[in-house]
Protein backbone atom coordinates (compact mmCIF):
# COMPACT_ATOMS: atom_id res chain seq x y z
CA UNK A 1 0.00 0.00 0.00
CA UNK A 2 1.31 3.44 -0.94
CA UNK A 3 1.03 5.92 1.88
CA UNK A 4 0.21 8.89 -0.35
CA UNK A 5 -2.55 6.96 -2.08
CA UNK A 6 -3.95 5.94 1.28
CA UNK A 7 -3.96 9.55 2.49
CA UNK A 8 -5.62 10.78 -0.67
CA UNK A 9 -8.41 8.21 -0.67
CA UNK A 10 -9.12 7.58 3.01
CA UNK A 11 -9.70 10.93 4.66
CA UNK A 12 -9.48 9.50 8.15
CA UNK A 13 -6.77 6.86 7.75
CA UNK A 14 -3.46 7.01 9.58
CA UNK A 15 -0.44 5.07 8.38
CA UNK A 16 0.69 2.34 10.78
CA UNK A 17 4.30 1.22 11.07
CA UNK A 18 3.76 -2.04 12.85
CA UNK A 19 1.83 -5.25 12.36
CA UNK A 20 -1.47 -5.07 14.21
CA UNK A 21 -3.45 -7.94 15.66
CA UNK A 22 -6.71 -8.52 17.51
CA UNK A 23 -6.45 -7.34 21.16
CA UNK A 24 -7.21 -9.23 24.31
CA UNK A 25 -10.09 -8.03 26.44
CA UNK A 26 -9.61 -5.97 29.57
CA UNK A 27 -9.01 -8.05 32.69
CA UNK A 28 -12.27 -9.42 34.00
CA UNK A 29 -14.27 -8.32 30.96
CA UNK A 30 -16.17 -10.46 28.48
CA UNK A 31 -18.28 -9.78 25.46
CA UNK A 32 -22.00 -9.56 26.14
CA UNK A 33 -24.96 -9.83 23.82
CA UNK A 34 -26.02 -6.50 22.25
CA UNK A 35 -28.91 -4.74 23.95
CA UNK A 36 -31.79 -3.80 21.70
CA UNK A 37 -32.42 -0.18 20.80
CA UNK A 38 -35.40 1.57 19.29
CA UNK A 39 -33.28 4.23 17.55
CA UNK A 40 -32.44 2.94 14.10
CA UNK A 41 -29.73 5.59 13.61
CA UNK A 42 -27.84 4.69 16.79
CA UNK A 43 -25.37 1.79 17.15
CA UNK A 44 -26.40 -0.90 19.63
CA UNK A 45 -24.62 -1.23 22.96
CA UNK A 46 -23.13 -4.18 24.82
CA UNK A 47 -24.00 -5.08 28.39
CA UNK A 48 -25.03 -2.60 31.05
CA UNK A 49 -23.56 0.86 31.71
CA UNK A 50 -20.73 0.83 34.27
CA UNK A 51 -19.12 3.68 36.26
CA UNK A 52 -16.22 5.33 34.44
CA UNK A 53 -13.79 8.20 34.96
CA UNK A 54 -10.08 8.91 34.50
CA UNK A 55 -9.23 7.65 37.99
CA UNK A 56 -10.84 4.28 37.13
CA UNK A 57 -8.90 4.14 33.86
CA UNK A 58 -5.62 4.83 35.67
CA UNK A 59 -6.39 2.00 38.08
CA UNK A 60 -7.01 -0.31 35.13
CA UNK A 61 -3.72 0.68 33.49
CA UNK A 62 -1.77 0.27 36.73
CA UNK A 63 -3.30 -3.16 37.39
CA UNK A 64 -2.56 -4.24 33.83
CA UNK A 65 1.10 -3.23 34.22
CA UNK A 66 1.48 -5.55 37.20
CA UNK A 67 0.78 -8.61 35.08
CA UNK A 68 2.73 -9.98 32.14
CA UNK A 69 1.79 -8.65 28.71
CA UNK A 70 -0.46 -10.98 26.77
CA UNK A 71 -0.22 -11.26 23.02
CA UNK A 72 -3.57 -10.51 21.38
CA UNK A 73 -5.50 -13.71 20.86
CA UNK A 74 -7.56 -14.71 17.88
CA UNK A 75 -7.47 -13.51 14.31
CA UNK A 76 -9.71 -11.92 11.76
CA UNK A 77 -11.77 -14.08 9.41
CA UNK A 78 -9.65 -14.99 6.35
CA UNK A 79 -11.81 -12.92 4.01
CA UNK A 80 -11.34 -9.80 6.16
CA UNK A 81 -7.65 -10.41 6.78
CA UNK A 82 -7.02 -10.80 3.04
CA UNK A 83 -8.54 -7.44 2.04
CA UNK A 84 -6.25 -5.42 -0.20
CA UNK A 85 -6.15 -1.63 -0.40
CA UNK A 86 -8.83 -1.24 -3.05
CA UNK A 87 -11.21 -3.68 -1.36
CA UNK A 88 -10.74 -2.06 2.06
CA UNK A 89 -11.53 1.34 0.57
CA UNK A 90 -14.93 0.01 -0.45
CA UNK A 91 -16.00 -0.43 3.18
CA UNK A 92 -17.66 2.76 4.39
CA UNK A 93 -19.37 3.50 7.67
CA UNK A 94 -22.96 4.61 7.09
CA UNK A 95 -23.29 8.30 7.86
CA UNK A 96 -26.77 7.98 9.33
CA UNK A 97 -25.37 5.52 11.89
CA UNK A 98 -22.74 7.98 13.19
CA UNK A 99 -22.67 8.30 16.95
CA UNK A 100 -24.76 11.34 18.03
CA UNK A 101 -25.78 12.15 14.42
CA UNK A 102 -29.46 11.90 15.38
CA UNK A 103 -29.05 13.97 18.55
CA UNK A 104 -28.25 17.39 17.10
CA UNK A 105 -24.88 17.61 18.88
CA UNK A 106 -21.82 19.38 17.52
CA UNK A 107 -19.73 16.23 17.16
CA UNK A 108 -20.25 12.98 15.27
CA UNK A 109 -18.19 9.78 15.36
CA UNK A 110 -17.79 7.21 12.58
CA UNK A 111 -16.06 3.88 13.10
CA UNK A 112 -13.37 2.10 11.08
CA UNK A 113 -13.82 -1.52 10.01
CA UNK A 114 -10.98 -3.99 10.69
CA UNK A 115 -8.91 -5.08 7.70
CA UNK A 116 -5.90 -4.21 5.54
CA UNK A 117 -3.16 -3.13 8.00
CA UNK A 118 -5.63 -2.58 10.81
CA UNK A 119 -6.17 -6.10 12.10
CA UNK A 120 -6.31 -5.45 15.82
CA UNK A 121 -9.82 -5.03 17.19
CA UNK A 122 -10.19 -2.15 19.63
CA UNK A 123 -13.07 -1.71 22.04
CA UNK A 124 -14.94 1.58 21.78
CA UNK A 125 -17.33 2.85 24.45
CA UNK A 126 -19.70 5.75 24.92
CA UNK A 127 -19.67 7.56 28.28
CA UNK A 128 -22.92 9.17 29.46
CA UNK A 129 -23.23 10.88 32.82
CA UNK A 130 -20.18 9.07 34.21
CA UNK A 131 -21.24 5.61 33.01
CA UNK A 132 -19.69 3.73 30.07
CA UNK A 133 -21.18 1.20 27.69
CA UNK A 134 -19.41 -0.56 24.84
CA UNK A 135 -20.54 0.03 21.27
CA UNK A 136 -21.51 -3.20 19.53
CA UNK A 137 -20.21 -4.12 16.11
CA UNK A 138 -22.80 -4.92 13.47
CA UNK A 139 -22.39 -5.38 9.70
CA UNK A 140 -25.47 -3.15 9.38
CA UNK A 141 -23.28 -0.18 10.36
CA UNK A 142 -21.25 -0.48 7.15
CA UNK A 143 -21.72 -0.35 3.41
CA UNK A 144 -19.44 -3.06 2.01
CA UNK A 145 -19.65 -1.92 -1.61
CA UNK A 146 -17.49 -4.02 -3.93
CA UNK A 147 -15.20 -5.23 -1.13
CA UNK A 148 -16.16 -8.86 -1.77
CA UNK A 149 -17.22 -9.39 1.86
CA UNK A 150 -20.54 -11.07 2.58
CA UNK A 151 -21.98 -9.19 5.55
CA UNK A 152 -24.16 -12.17 6.47
CA UNK A 153 -21.06 -14.29 7.06
CA UNK A 154 -19.19 -11.86 9.33
CA UNK A 155 -19.03 -12.71 13.05
CA UNK A 156 -21.05 -10.66 15.50
CA UNK A 157 -17.97 -9.76 17.57
CA UNK A 158 -15.71 -8.65 14.69
CA UNK A 159 -15.29 -5.24 16.30
CA UNK A 160 -13.73 -1.99 15.12
CA UNK A 161 -10.25 -0.79 14.15
CA UNK A 162 -10.61 2.85 15.23
CA UNK A 163 -12.76 5.92 14.73
CA UNK A 164 -12.93 9.33 13.14
CA UNK A 165 -14.47 12.53 14.50
CA UNK A 166 -16.22 15.28 12.54
CA UNK A 167 -18.40 18.26 13.36
CA UNK A 168 -22.09 18.21 12.50
CA UNK A 169 -21.79 21.22 10.19
CA UNK A 170 -19.29 19.33 7.99
CA UNK A 171 -19.91 15.62 8.67
CA UNK A 172 -18.00 14.41 5.60
CA UNK A 173 -14.81 16.20 6.65
CA UNK A 174 -12.71 14.51 9.30
CA UNK A 175 -11.38 16.55 12.18
CA UNK A 176 -9.49 13.78 14.01
CA UNK A 177 -8.82 10.08 13.41
CA UNK A 178 -7.47 7.37 15.72
CA UNK A 179 -6.41 4.32 13.72
CA UNK A 180 -3.56 1.80 14.02
CA UNK A 181 -1.31 1.24 17.04
CA UNK A 182 -1.38 4.43 19.12
CA UNK A 183 -1.43 6.65 16.03
CA UNK A 184 -3.76 9.59 15.60
CA UNK A 185 -3.86 12.77 13.59
CA UNK A 186 -5.91 15.90 13.10
CA UNK A 187 -6.55 18.75 10.71
CA UNK A 188 -6.71 22.50 11.16
CA UNK A 189 -8.38 25.14 9.06
CA UNK A 190 -6.94 23.71 5.82
CA UNK A 191 -8.89 20.45 6.37
CA UNK A 192 -5.83 18.60 5.11
CA UNK A 193 -4.27 15.63 6.86
CA UNK A 194 -0.50 15.32 7.02
CA UNK A 195 1.79 14.19 9.81
CA UNK A 196 0.71 11.94 12.69
CA UNK A 197 1.15 11.75 16.44
CA UNK A 198 1.39 8.71 18.71
CA UNK A 199 0.50 8.02 22.28
CA UNK A 200 4.04 6.87 23.08
CA UNK A 201 7.29 5.73 21.48
CA UNK A 202 9.20 2.88 23.13
CA UNK A 203 12.86 2.19 22.26
CA UNK A 204 12.90 4.03 18.90
CA UNK A 205 16.08 3.87 16.78
CA UNK A 206 17.86 1.55 19.23
CA UNK A 207 19.35 -0.82 16.65
CA UNK A 208 16.66 -3.37 17.41
CA UNK A 209 12.96 -3.72 16.74
CA UNK A 210 11.03 -0.78 18.09
CA UNK A 211 8.13 -1.53 20.41
CA UNK A 212 4.87 -0.05 19.16
CA UNK A 213 2.24 0.32 21.91
CA UNK A 214 -1.43 0.02 21.00
CA UNK A 215 -4.49 1.90 22.11
CA UNK A 216 -6.60 -1.17 22.91
CA UNK A 217 -9.77 0.56 24.10
CA UNK A 218 -11.40 4.00 23.84
CA UNK A 219 -14.11 5.82 25.76
CA UNK A 220 -15.92 8.70 24.03
CA UNK A 221 -17.61 11.12 26.39
CA UNK A 222 -20.99 12.21 25.09
CA UNK A 223 -20.86 16.01 24.67
CA UNK A 224 -23.58 18.37 25.83
CA UNK A 225 -25.48 20.60 23.45
CA UNK A 226 -23.14 23.46 24.42
CA UNK A 227 -19.87 21.50 24.28
CA UNK A 228 -17.09 23.05 22.20
CA UNK A 229 -14.70 20.19 22.97
CA UNK A 230 -14.93 16.42 22.76
CA UNK A 231 -13.25 14.26 25.42
CA UNK A 232 -11.71 10.91 24.46
CA UNK A 233 -10.06 8.43 26.85
CA UNK A 234 -7.72 5.64 25.78
CA UNK A 235 -6.04 2.62 27.35
CA UNK A 236 -2.51 1.92 26.07
CA UNK A 237 -0.76 -1.44 26.27
CA UNK A 238 2.50 -2.99 25.09
CA UNK A 239 5.05 -5.53 26.39
CA UNK A 240 6.94 -2.78 28.20
CA UNK A 241 4.36 -0.25 29.40
CA UNK A 242 0.69 0.50 29.95
CA UNK A 243 -0.99 3.88 30.09
CA UNK A 244 -4.16 5.89 30.55
CA UNK A 245 -4.80 8.90 28.29
CA UNK A 246 -7.33 11.71 28.23
CA UNK A 247 -7.72 13.92 25.14
CA UNK A 248 -9.87 17.08 25.25
CA UNK A 249 -10.20 17.99 21.56
CA UNK A 250 -11.26 21.45 20.40
CA UNK A 251 -11.55 21.99 16.62
CA UNK A 252 -10.71 25.24 14.89
CA UNK A 253 -8.28 26.91 12.54
CA UNK A 254 -5.77 25.30 14.88
CA UNK A 255 -7.20 22.13 16.39
CA UNK A 256 -6.10 21.86 20.02
CA UNK A 257 -5.76 18.70 22.11
CA UNK A 258 -5.27 18.87 25.86
CA UNK A 259 -3.54 15.60 26.69
CA UNK A 260 -3.17 14.02 30.12
CA UNK A 261 -1.19 10.78 30.29
CA UNK A 262 -0.37 8.35 33.09
CA UNK A 263 2.27 5.74 32.21
CA UNK A 264 3.05 2.51 34.09
CA UNK A 265 6.20 0.69 32.91
CA UNK A 266 6.39 -3.08 33.20
CA UNK A 267 10.18 -2.88 32.88
CA UNK A 268 12.96 -0.34 32.65
CA UNK A 269 12.51 1.51 29.35
CA UNK A 270 15.84 2.23 27.66
CA UNK A 271 14.46 5.05 25.53
CA UNK A 272 10.96 6.43 25.94
CA UNK A 273 9.50 9.02 23.59
CA UNK A 274 6.90 11.39 25.04
CA UNK A 275 4.51 13.15 22.63
CA UNK A 276 6.05 11.60 19.50
CA UNK A 277 5.41 13.30 16.15
CA UNK A 278 5.81 11.28 12.93
CA UNK A 279 6.23 12.82 9.48
CA UNK A 280 7.75 12.48 6.00
CA UNK A 281 10.56 14.37 4.29
CA UNK A 282 11.75 13.25 0.86
CA UNK A 283 12.99 16.27 -1.07
CA UNK A 284 13.31 19.96 -0.18
CA UNK A 285 15.32 23.10 -0.85
CA UNK A 286 18.19 21.95 1.34
CA UNK A 287 18.26 18.25 0.41
CA UNK A 288 18.03 17.08 -3.20
CA UNK A 289 19.48 13.60 -2.67
CA UNK A 290 16.32 11.86 -3.91
CA UNK A 291 15.34 14.52 -6.44
CA UNK A 292 14.31 12.26 -9.33
CA UNK A 293 10.68 13.44 -9.16
CA UNK A 294 9.34 16.25 -11.34
CA UNK A 295 7.98 18.06 -8.26
CA UNK A 296 10.41 20.54 -6.66
CA UNK A 297 9.64 19.59 -3.04
CA UNK A 298 7.94 16.61 -1.38
CA UNK A 299 7.45 16.68 2.38
CA UNK A 300 4.81 16.80 5.12
CA UNK A 301 7.12 18.86 7.34
CA UNK A 302 10.24 20.88 6.57
CA UNK A 303 11.73 21.48 9.99
CA UNK A 304 11.91 20.85 13.72
CA UNK A 305 11.23 23.92 15.81
CA UNK A 306 12.17 24.09 19.49
CA UNK A 307 11.58 26.64 22.22
CA UNK A 308 13.98 25.79 25.01
CA UNK A 309 13.42 26.16 28.72
CA UNK A 310 15.81 29.12 28.62
CA UNK A 311 13.66 30.81 25.96
CA UNK A 312 15.87 30.25 22.89
CA UNK A 313 14.04 29.63 19.59
CA UNK A 314 15.77 27.05 17.37
CA UNK A 315 15.02 25.93 13.81
CA UNK A 316 16.44 22.67 12.43
CA UNK A 317 15.67 21.94 8.73
CA UNK A 318 14.89 18.27 8.08
CA UNK A 319 16.89 15.88 5.90
CA UNK A 320 16.46 12.66 3.96
CA UNK A 321 19.87 11.24 4.90
CA UNK A 322 21.94 8.46 3.38
CA UNK A 323 22.00 6.64 6.73
CA UNK A 324 19.94 6.60 9.89
CA UNK A 325 20.59 9.71 11.95
CA UNK A 326 19.65 10.53 15.53
CA UNK A 327 20.16 14.02 16.96
CA UNK A 328 19.57 14.80 20.62
CA UNK A 329 19.08 18.37 21.85
CA UNK A 330 19.48 18.64 25.61
CA UNK A 331 17.11 20.90 27.52
CA UNK A 332 15.51 21.44 30.90
CA UNK A 333 11.77 22.03 31.12
CA UNK A 334 11.24 22.63 27.38
CA UNK A 335 8.60 25.19 26.50
CA UNK A 336 7.70 23.62 23.16
CA UNK A 337 8.79 21.58 20.15
CA UNK A 338 7.26 20.20 17.00
CA UNK A 339 7.45 19.37 13.31
CA UNK A 340 6.37 22.30 11.17
CA UNK A 341 5.47 22.85 7.53
CA UNK A 342 6.63 26.45 7.22
CA UNK A 343 6.78 26.57 3.42
CA UNK A 344 3.16 27.02 2.33
CA UNK A 345 3.80 28.22 -1.24
CA UNK A 346 2.07 25.94 -3.78
CA UNK A 347 4.63 26.90 -6.43
CA UNK A 348 7.33 25.19 -4.36
CA UNK A 349 5.49 21.82 -4.52
CA UNK A 350 3.36 21.86 -7.70
CA UNK A 351 1.22 19.04 -6.33
CA UNK A 352 -2.53 19.61 -6.53
CA UNK A 353 -3.29 16.08 -5.32
CA UNK A 354 -1.18 15.58 -2.19
CA UNK A 355 -1.50 19.30 -1.30
CA UNK A 356 1.78 19.49 0.58
CA UNK A 357 1.45 23.27 0.82
CA UNK A 358 -1.64 22.76 3.03
CA UNK A 359 -0.24 20.13 5.40
CA UNK A 360 -0.63 21.04 9.08
CA UNK A 361 2.19 21.65 11.51
CA UNK A 362 2.17 19.93 14.91
CA UNK A 363 3.36 21.81 17.98
CA UNK A 364 3.81 20.22 21.41
CA UNK A 365 3.49 22.51 24.42
CA UNK A 366 4.39 20.84 27.75
CA UNK A 367 2.22 21.58 30.77
CA UNK A 368 4.10 21.75 34.03
CA UNK A 369 7.79 20.99 34.53
CA UNK A 370 9.18 18.11 32.46
CA UNK A 371 12.65 18.39 33.98
CA UNK A 372 15.90 17.54 32.18
CA UNK A 373 16.01 15.50 29.01
CA UNK A 374 16.36 15.77 25.26
CA UNK A 375 14.30 16.54 22.22
CA UNK A 376 15.39 13.70 19.95
CA UNK A 377 15.06 13.79 16.17
CA UNK A 378 15.26 10.59 14.13
CA UNK A 379 15.77 10.82 10.36
CA UNK A 380 15.50 7.63 8.31
CA UNK A 381 16.51 7.26 4.64
CA UNK A 382 13.48 6.88 2.39
CA UNK A 383 13.27 6.20 -1.36
CA UNK A 384 9.85 7.78 -1.86
CA UNK A 385 7.01 9.65 -0.19
CA UNK A 386 5.04 6.58 0.88
CA UNK A 387 7.12 6.09 4.04
CA UNK A 388 7.11 8.19 7.20
CA UNK A 389 10.80 8.71 7.92
CA UNK A 390 10.88 11.53 10.48
CA UNK A 391 10.19 11.18 14.21
CA UNK A 392 10.69 13.60 17.09
CA UNK A 393 9.80 13.26 20.78
CA UNK A 394 10.84 14.22 24.29
CA UNK A 395 13.15 11.75 26.04
CA UNK A 396 13.45 12.37 29.81
CA UNK A 397 16.90 12.08 31.36
CA UNK A 398 15.79 9.43 33.86
CA UNK A 399 14.84 6.06 32.42
CA UNK A 400 11.37 4.96 33.50
CA UNK A 401 11.45 2.04 35.93
CA UNK A 402 9.07 -0.84 36.50
CA UNK A 403 6.35 0.07 38.99
CA UNK A 404 6.65 3.83 38.49
CA UNK A 405 3.80 6.16 37.66
CA UNK A 406 4.74 8.88 35.16
CA UNK A 407 2.21 11.73 34.92
CA UNK A 408 2.68 14.09 31.98
CA UNK A 409 0.42 16.71 30.45
CA UNK A 410 0.78 18.66 27.23
CA UNK A 411 -1.10 20.43 24.47
CA UNK A 412 -1.02 19.54 20.80
CA UNK A 413 -1.71 22.24 18.20
CA UNK A 414 -2.56 21.13 14.64
CA UNK A 415 -2.58 24.01 12.16
CA UNK A 416 -0.59 26.24 9.84
CA UNK A 417 1.46 27.92 12.58
CA UNK A 418 2.13 27.27 16.29
CA UNK A 419 0.25 29.41 18.80
CA UNK A 420 3.47 31.03 20.05
CA UNK A 421 6.03 32.61 17.75
CA UNK A 422 9.43 34.09 18.39
CA UNK A 423 9.66 37.90 18.19
CA UNK A 424 12.88 37.34 16.25
CA UNK A 425 13.12 36.82 12.50
CA UNK A 426 12.58 33.23 11.45
CA UNK A 427 14.19 31.04 8.81
CA UNK A 428 12.05 30.75 5.67
CA UNK A 429 14.45 28.84 3.40
CA UNK A 430 17.66 26.79 3.63
CA UNK A 431 19.59 25.95 0.46
CA UNK A 432 22.85 24.12 -0.07
CA UNK A 433 25.21 23.47 -2.96
CA UNK A 434 28.80 23.53 -4.15
CA UNK A 435 30.82 26.36 -2.61
CA UNK A 436 33.51 28.63 -3.93
CA UNK A 437 33.57 31.92 -5.82
CA UNK A 438 31.78 32.19 -9.16
CA UNK A 439 34.23 32.70 -12.01
CA UNK A 440 37.23 31.39 -10.10
CA UNK A 441 38.68 27.91 -10.49
CA UNK A 442 38.05 25.78 -7.44
CA UNK A 443 41.19 24.41 -5.86
CA UNK A 444 39.49 22.75 -2.91
CA UNK A 445 36.09 21.33 -2.06
CA UNK A 446 33.64 23.39 -0.03
CA UNK A 447 29.89 23.37 0.50
CA UNK A 448 27.73 26.48 0.38
CA UNK A 449 24.87 27.23 2.78
CA UNK A 450 22.36 29.98 1.96
CA UNK A 451 19.83 30.67 4.71
CA UNK A 452 17.03 33.23 4.35
CA UNK A 453 15.40 35.00 7.30
CA UNK A 454 12.32 37.22 7.36
CA UNK A 455 10.12 38.93 9.92
CA UNK A 456 11.04 40.27 13.32
CA UNK A 457 12.90 43.58 13.15
CA UNK A 458 14.61 42.89 9.82
CA UNK A 459 12.32 45.22 7.79
CA UNK A 460 13.12 48.05 10.23
CA UNK A 461 16.89 47.95 9.81
CA UNK A 462 18.62 50.98 8.30
CA UNK A 463 20.20 50.43 4.91
CA UNK A 464 23.66 50.90 6.42
CA UNK A 465 23.09 48.50 9.35
CA UNK A 466 26.05 46.18 9.91
CA UNK A 467 24.45 42.74 10.12
CA UNK A 468 26.72 39.83 11.01
CA UNK A 469 26.22 36.12 10.43
CA UNK A 470 27.58 34.26 13.47
CA UNK A 471 28.58 30.75 12.33
CA UNK A 472 30.04 27.87 14.33
CA UNK A 473 30.78 24.31 13.16
CA UNK A 474 31.80 21.17 15.01
CA UNK A 475 34.80 20.69 12.71
CA UNK A 476 36.22 21.98 9.43
CA UNK A 477 36.73 25.58 8.36
CA UNK A 478 34.19 28.31 7.63
CA UNK A 479 34.83 30.65 4.69
CA UNK A 480 33.17 33.43 2.68
CA UNK A 481 30.73 34.44 5.42
CA UNK A 482 28.35 37.25 4.52
CA UNK A 483 24.91 38.66 5.31
CA UNK A 484 23.00 40.73 2.78
CA UNK A 485 19.49 42.19 2.51
CA UNK A 486 16.90 40.52 0.31
CA UNK A 487 14.25 43.00 -0.82
CA UNK A 488 12.08 40.26 -2.37
CA UNK A 489 11.39 38.74 1.05
CA UNK A 490 11.88 41.89 3.15
CA UNK A 491 14.58 39.96 4.95
CA UNK A 492 18.23 38.97 4.94
CA UNK A 493 20.26 36.09 3.59
CA UNK A 494 23.26 34.50 5.33
CA UNK A 495 25.86 32.85 3.08
CA UNK A 496 28.87 30.79 4.13
CA UNK A 497 31.01 27.88 2.95
CA UNK A 498 32.22 24.92 5.00
CA UNK A 499 35.51 23.24 4.06
CA UNK A 500 35.43 19.76 5.64
CA UNK A 501 38.29 17.51 6.62
CA UNK A 502 38.59 14.08 4.97
CA UNK A 503 35.97 12.43 7.20
CA UNK A 504 32.43 11.76 6.04
CA UNK A 505 30.59 11.63 9.38
CA UNK A 506 28.16 14.53 9.95
CA UNK A 507 29.23 18.05 10.86
CA UNK A 508 27.02 20.11 13.18
CA UNK A 509 26.40 23.72 12.14
CA UNK A 510 24.93 26.62 14.09
CA UNK A 511 24.18 30.16 12.88
CA UNK A 512 22.19 33.30 13.60
CA UNK A 513 22.22 36.98 12.54
CA UNK A 514 23.01 39.80 14.90
CA UNK A 515 23.49 43.57 14.83
CA UNK A 516 25.36 45.60 17.44
CA UNK A 517 25.70 42.46 19.55
CA UNK A 518 21.95 41.77 19.59
CA UNK A 519 20.37 38.68 18.03
CA UNK A 520 18.06 39.42 15.11
CA UNK A 521 16.99 35.87 14.28
CA UNK A 522 16.15 32.53 15.76
CA UNK A 523 19.06 30.07 15.90
CA UNK A 524 19.47 27.96 12.78
CA UNK A 525 21.09 24.55 13.30
CA UNK A 526 21.89 21.85 10.78
CA UNK A 527 23.68 18.55 10.28
CA UNK A 528 25.64 18.01 7.07
CA UNK A 529 27.42 14.80 6.03
CA UNK A 530 30.29 15.58 3.60
CA UNK A 531 30.68 13.34 0.54
CA UNK A 532 33.61 10.97 0.17
CA UNK A 533 36.95 12.36 -0.91
CA UNK A 534 36.51 10.71 -4.33
CA UNK A 535 33.07 12.29 -4.77
CA UNK A 536 34.46 15.70 -3.82
CA UNK A 537 37.20 15.42 -6.41
CA UNK A 538 34.64 14.65 -9.09
CA UNK A 539 32.82 17.93 -8.34
CA UNK A 540 35.89 20.15 -8.79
Amino acid sequence: MKRRRFLANTTGATSALSALAVPTLLPGCALAAPTTTAAAATPAMLGEPAPFDLAWLKQQARALSQSAWQSPAGSLPPAVSALDFDAYQQIQFKGEQALWAADGLRFQVRLFHPGLYFKRRVRIHEVRDGRAQEIAYSPALFDYGRSGLDAAKLPANLGFAGFRISVATAPRNDMVAFLGGSYFRAVGGSRQYGLSARGLAVDPAMGRDEEFPDFTAFWLERPTAQSQSLVVYALLDSPGVTGAFRFAITPGDSTVMEVDSALYPRREIDRIGIAPCTSMYLVGENNRRAASDWRPEIHDSDGLQMRTGAGEWIWRPLNNPNNLRINAYADNNPRGFGLLQRDRNFDHYQDDSANYDRRPSLWVEPRGDWGPGQVQLVEIPTPDETFDNIVCYWNPAQRPQAGQELLLGYRLFWGATPPARSPLARCIASRTGLGGTVGKKRTKFSWRFAVDFAGGNLPLLDSDAVVEAVVTVSRGQVELVSARPQAAIQGWRALFDVVPDDRTDPIALRMYLRVAGQALTETWIYEWAPPTVAARAAML
